[in-house]
C-alpha cells in the first residue's frame, strides 16, 4: 500500500473512534442479542488492545507496523463479531466501517478501495456460508457502496487534517522554542552584564560558577546537580608550576588545597591545545580522578583560561549523568568561559594598573626624598656655608681688607659651585636636551655636568645609528636608567672614569652597559639588606628596565669595579622572547 505519512493526531483519531465503535458495539448486543461468551472475549481483547494503543501514541511510540496492526486488529474486530452473530441478525453490518476508517485515514486512496473490496467479500462470503436469506446480500451491496463512497471521502479528508492542524500545532511549538530561546538568551545576557561588571578577578571567577548554573537550570532539569571550580596557576616561579582550586561549587574542603600539575588528562590537553576539553570517563583522568568530590560523576567539561601563550588556569565542570554536556550546554559553557577570560584580563589589567600607580607614587616619593637629601647635602650645605663666610668676610673688612677680599673670592666660587649643583639637579629631574636633541646629545650633556660640578669623568660610548633605531619614550628609559648607575657610581664607588656604552647585540636587541673602575662591591650582601636602606636606586633602575620590557644585569665585586647591563628589545618579537627566557 502507499502511504501517506500519517500524523500522530490520525492514531488519536482513530483510537477515538474505535473507542466509539466497542462503546456501540457493547450497546447493540445488550439491546438486542444479548452477551454471549464468545462475543465478551473477543470485546475483551479488542478493549486491551485499544489501550495499548492508546499508551504507546501518549509515549509517541507510534510506528508503521503499528498503523498495520491496527487495521489487522479492526478487521478481526468486525469480521469476527459478524462470524459470531451472523448476518441473519441484521443491524450489525456496520462494524465493517471500523477497519475502512483506519484503511482510508491511514492509506488513503488505496485503503479505501481495498477495504472496502475486503469488506463486501467478507460480509457477501459469510452470507452465503450460513445460508443467509436473499435480502442480507442486497444489503450487503447497498453497504458496500456506501462504504466506497465513505472511503473515499476519508482518503479526501485524511491529508487536509495534518494540514489543518499541522500548521497550528507547529506554531505553538514554534513559539514555545521561541520563547525558550529568548529565556536562554536572556540568561545569556545577563550572565556577560554581570561577569563585565566587576574589576575583581577573584570575584569573576565566582560570578562565572554562579552564573553559568543559573543559566543551565534553563536548558537541563539535572543542572542542580553540576559541580564545578575555576583553578588557578599558583604563583610560584619554577619550571613546573602547579595549578590550584581558587573558587568551587560543591567541592570538599580538602580538594580545595589539592595541587596538580596539570600536565596530564583532559586538564593537560585544555592547558597545552588552549581548546575546550569533554570527557565522559572521569574516573580513568589521572589528575581529575583526585578530586574526591567527583567520584560520583561521569562527565566532565574543562575550558582553558588562555589567551595567547599565557595561561592562567582552567574552569572545571562535572555532572553525575554521563550525557549531560549536551550542544546547548557547552554552548552556555563555552560563552561563560569566554567572558571570563575577557573579565579576568580586565581584572588583571585593572590591578596591574592599581599596581603601576602604587609604584609611581612610590617612584614620585623616593624622588622627593631623593631630592631632599641632595638639595641637603648639596645647594643646603653650600648656601649655609656661604652665609657663614660673608659674615666671616664682613668682619675681616674692619681688620683685614686683603684677607677679606681673599675670602669675596672663595664665597664666590663656593656661589658658582652651588648654582652648578642646582642646575645639574635641574638637568636630571627634566632633561630638555633629551627632548630636543635625542638620547646621545642628552648623555654628553649629563657626562659634561658630571666633569664641571663633580669632577667626574664620565666617558660615552654610543652608537648613533643605535640610538635612532630607538623610540622616543624607550630613550627617555635608558636616560634616566644610566642617569641613576652614573649617580650611584659617583657617590658610592669612588671611581676614576664612569663609561657608558649603548651598542647593538643583534639587530633585534640593544645593550646598554654602565661600567666603572671604582671599589665594587658584594651584591649579594647589599641585595639581602637592600629593603633597610634609604635608597632605591636599584629599585629605580630595575621598574625602568621593565618598562622597555628589558632585562638588567648587576656584576661586581669588591676591588674590581661594578657592571651594569641592561639588555633592551627593539621588536614585539625579541620583547617576547625575553619573556619566554630565549
Amino acid at each position: 500500500m502507499h502511504k501517506a505519512a500519517p500524523t500522530r493526531l490520525t492514531d488519536w483519531i482513530m483510537i477515538t473512534i474505535r473507542w466509539v465503535f466497542l462503546a456501540g458495539i457493547g450497546l447493540w448486543l445488550f439491546l438486542s442479542i444479548g452477551f454471549i461468551l464468545p462475543v465478551i472475549i473477543l470485546l475483551v481483547v479488542a478493549t486491551l488492545a485499544n489501550l495499548l494503543a492508546t499508551a504507546l501514541a501518549w509515549t509517541k511510540r507510534s510506528t508503521p507496523t503499528f498503523r498495520l496492526s491496527s487495521i489487522a486488529g479492526d478487521m478481526l474486530l468486525a469480521y469476527g463479531l459478524l462470524f459470531l452473530v451472523g448476518p441473519q441478525n441484521g443491524g450489525l453490518g456496520w462494524v465493517g466501517l471500523l477497519p475502512l476508517i483506519s484503511a482510508s485515514l491511514y492509506y488513503r486512496w488505496i485503503g479505501a478501495i481495498l477495504l472496502t473490496v475486503v469488506n463486501a467479500i467478507a460480509q457477501g462470503g459469510l452470507a452465503l456460508i450460513v445460508a443467509a436469506p436473499s435480502g442480507v446480500l442486497v444489503l450487503v451491496g447497498l453497504l458496500t457502496i456506501v462504504y466506497l463512497a465513505l472511503g473515499l471521502f476519508l482518503a479526501f479528508i485524511s491529508p487536509r487534517i495534518a494540514t489543518f492542524v499541522g500548521p497550528r500545532k507547529a506554531s505553538r511549538s514554534q513559539k514555545e522554542t521561541t520563547r525558550e530561546e529568548l529565556e536562554r538568551r536572556r540568561a545569556i545576557y545577563e550572565l556577560i552584564s554581570a561577569l563585565s561588571a566587576t574589576l575583581n578577578y577573584q570575584r569573576v571567577l565566582e560570578m562565572a560558577l554562579d552564573l553559568s548554573a543559573n543559566t543551565l537550570r534553563g536548558v537541563k532539569t539535572s543542572a542542580d546537580k553540576l559541580k564545578s571550580a575555576a583553578l588557578l596557576f599558583t604563583a610560584d616561579e619554577g619550571p613546573s608550576p602547579e595549578i590550584q582550586i581558587s573558587t568551587s561549587r560543591r567541592f570538599i574542603p580538602s580538594d580545595t588545597r589539592l595541587a596538580l600539575p596539570g600536565t596530564s588528562g583532559m586538564i593537560g590537553r585544555a592547558i597545552d591545545e588552549g581548546v575546550a576539553q569533554l570527557s565522559q570517563d572521569i574516573s580513568s583522568d589521572p589528575e581529575i580522578s583526585r578530586f574526591v568530590s567527583l567520584n560520583d560523576c561521569r562527565s566532565a567539561y574543562c575550558i582553558p583560561l588562555r589567551t595567547g601563550l599565557e595561561a592562567y588556569g582552567i574552569l572545571l565542570y562535572a555532572h553525575p549523568d554521563e550525557d549531560f554536556f549536551s550542544p546547548d550546554c557547552i554552548e552556555v559553557l563555552e560563552i561563560a568561559g569566554n567572558q571570563a577570560m575577557i573579565a579576568l584580563q580586565n581584572a588583571r589589567l585593572y590591578r596591574d594598573l592599581e599596581q603601576e600607580k602604587e609604584r609611581m607614587m612610590e617612584i614620585q616619593e623616593e624622588a622627593r626624598k631623593k631630592m631632599a637629601r641632595d638639595l641637603h647635602d648639596g645647594p643646603t650645605q653650600s648656601v649655609s656655608a656661604i652665609a657663614m663666610r660673608v659674615n666671616f668676610a664682613r668682619r675681616l673688612l674692619e681688620r683685614d681688607p686683603k684677607a677679606a677680599a681673599e675670602e669675596l673670592f672663595k664665597i664666590e666660587e663656593l656661589a658658582r659651585r652651588t648654582t652648578k649643583e642646582i642646575r645639574h639637579m635641574l638637568f636630571t629631574l627634566r632633561p630638555l636636551v633629551l627632548e630636543s636633541q635625542g638620547l646621545l646629545a642628552a648623555l654628553e650633556s649629563m657626562a659634561e655636568k658630571m666633569r664641571e660640578t663633580y669632577n667626574q669623568n664620565v666617558i660615552i660610548q654610543a652608537d648613533q645609528r643605535m640610538v635612532d633605531a630607538l623610540e622616543m619614550n624607550k630613550q627617555a628609559v635608558i636616560f634616566y636608567i644610566a642617569e641613576e648607575a652614573v649617580n650611584n657610581a659617583r657617590k658610592h664607588a669612588q671611581a676614576t672614569h664612569i663609561w657608558v656604552r649603548l651598542k647593538k647585540l643583534r639587530d633585534d636587541l640593544s645593550l646598554l652597559e654602565i661600567e666603572d673602575d671604582g671599589i665594587g662591591f658584594n651584591v649579594g650582601a647589599v641585595d639581602s639588606a637592600y629593603e633597610n636602606r634609604g635608597s632605591l636606586g636599584m629599585v629605580n633602575m630595575r621598574e625602568r628596565t621593565e618598562l622597555v620590557n628589558g632585562i638588567l644585569r648587576l656584576d661586581s665585586a669588591v676591588g674590581r669595579g661594578t657592571r651594569i647591563q641592561v639588555v633592551i628589545p627593539l621588536t614585539e618579537e625579541a620583547a617576547d622572547q625575553i619573556r619566554r627566557g630565549i
